[in-house]
């Protein structure tokens, strides 16, 4: 049964791979981008590649089965302050429901700030100021048909605003997760090699419309006393959302009472962009009644062209507290190439 589960995965991946892999690939071709920037400060310092091995509320963004393992409820909070200016932040939550599964609600936002009005007249700008921003809003649901198998699935509502202009769209991501006792080092399943997938942003397709786009003209210039300003108004093309498809693999190498050391591979094949792998490492050291300790990294984009990624580091730690409930703070670092470094910070609570 496992086999064949795994073989199923496998098979619907390549089929979805061989449909996009083709060159020239569609850089530039999709809306809603600030989608693909990865979210969840613990998956980001180990290189995005965190699809099988994600353990905290995150799971929502990069992989919603992963929330069906989850033990307890959890909130979390994420500042991840992104190139060119850009602010972007998420913000998610999770509970638990006996015999039903686990719910999760998250939100993404990002800002692009205020930026000055230019036209010909006036280059150096009008004294007018515009502002954007794109937000999605999530609903996860995630279960366990099995102790070692896990599948979820969040509905997602995507906005976009430049100025007067807007767009929505509807997108669904979907996951598993498949806890196999291969290389496992206690003899237990929860302990053996992880594999997983998901497919992101799957859904409508985005068209801007507003009062940006009209327009007065004269449909005929060159004779008097007809109807000139006619209203007028641009129509758009409808634009994709950046579908992700993700397979992961993940292995605690190194399994002892108070130490792990985690290591995972990810194969990502986007509609925008080349295939790619992403590569991370975790390592958890758990000290009593005190609480737990990570440092990780990774790299990400391995065999992208042209790929601007690279070096992902970090840190955290669980800090138990009173009645049974725990604080989580984390750190990432990631170098975007020219476009400089990056900084994720999280903070989130267990409860």
């Amino acid at each position: 049964m496992e086999k064949r589960i795994c073989t199923i995965f496998l098979f619907v991946f390549l089929s979805f791979t061989l449909s996009f892999g083709q060159k020239p690939y569609r850089v530039g071709t999709t809306a809603a981008n600030f989608l693909e920037i990865g979210y969840g400060s613990a998956g980001s310092a180990m290189g995005d590649a965190c699809v099988s091995s994600v353990s905290d509320v995150s799971a929502v963004y990069w992989n919603p089965a992963a929330l069906a393992f989850l033990q307890k409820n959890e909130a979390q909070f994420v500042f991840q302050p992104w190139i060119a200016d850009i602010s972007t932040a998420f913000v998610a939550t999770s509970v638990n429901i006996a015999n039903i599964g686990t719910l999760g609600f998250h939100l993404i936002h990002a800002g692009y700030g205020n930026i000055e009005v230019t036209n010909l007249n006036a280059q150096e700008g009008t004294g007018e100021f515009y502002s954007a921003d794109e937000y999605a809003f999530g609903i996860t649901y995630a279960r366990q048909l099995t102790n070692w198998f896990s599948f979820g699935a969040t509905g997602k509502f995507i906005a976009s605003k430049i100025w007067h202009v807007s767009a929505s769209a509807l997108a669904l991501d979907l996951g598993v997760v498949v806890q196999t006792p291969f290389f496992s080092t206690t003899g237990q399943r929860k302990d053996g090699l992880r594999v997983a997938m998901s497919i992101a942003n799957y859904g409508s397709r985005m068209r801007y419309d507003g009062l940006d786009l009209v327009y007065p003209i004269d449909p005929l210039p060159d004779e008097n006393g007809n109807y000139a300003d006619v209203p007028g108004q641009y129509r758009l093309s409808y634009w994709e959302l950046p579908l992700i498809f993700r397979i992961g693999a993940s292995l605690d190498v190194v399994k002892a009472e108070h130490h792990t050391l985690t290591l995972e591979v990810d194969a990502l094949h986007p509609n925008n962009n080349s295939e790619s792998v992403n590569i991370g490492g975790q390592y958890a050291f758990k000290i009593p009644t005190t609480g737990v300790f990570f440092l990780r990294g990774g790299f990400k984009g391995l065999f992208m062209d042209e790929s601007q990624y690279g070096l992902t580091l970090g840190l955290g730690m669980i800090k138990y507290l009173m009645n049974n409930i725990s604080l989580k703070v984390d750190y990432a670092f990631r170098d975007v190439g020219i476009l400089g470094n990056v900084h994720s910070y999280s903070i989130g609570i267990v409860f």
